[in-house]
């Protein structure tokens, strides 16, 4: 927790120099880039990508759609 307090008042301190506002769309970027590097964000891509129910229950399938569709440049269209 320390450790990503830290990170924020770093990151506050370059993303809001000269009183530019962060918008949703910097911090996103910047806290992926720190904690979700691209190769394991493309291991999501393609575990989406390649997701199917088999015996998962339909509320187990969703569950997992919905956490990976965040990934998916393709699905997510959000941002």
């Amino acid at each position: 927790r320390e450790e990503a307090n830290q990170w924020w008042k770093n990151a506050k301190l370059r993303l809001g120099a000269g009183g530019m506002v962060i918008t949703w769309e910097m911090f996103r970027g910047e806290f992926l880039r720190k904690y979700f590097p691209t190769d394991i964000r493309n291991k999501k891509v393609v575990e989406f990508m390649e997701l199917k129910q088999g015996d998962m229950s339909v509320a187990d399938y969703a569950v997992k759609f919905e956490s990976l569709c965040a990934f998916s440049p393709h699905y997510n269209t959000l941002e």
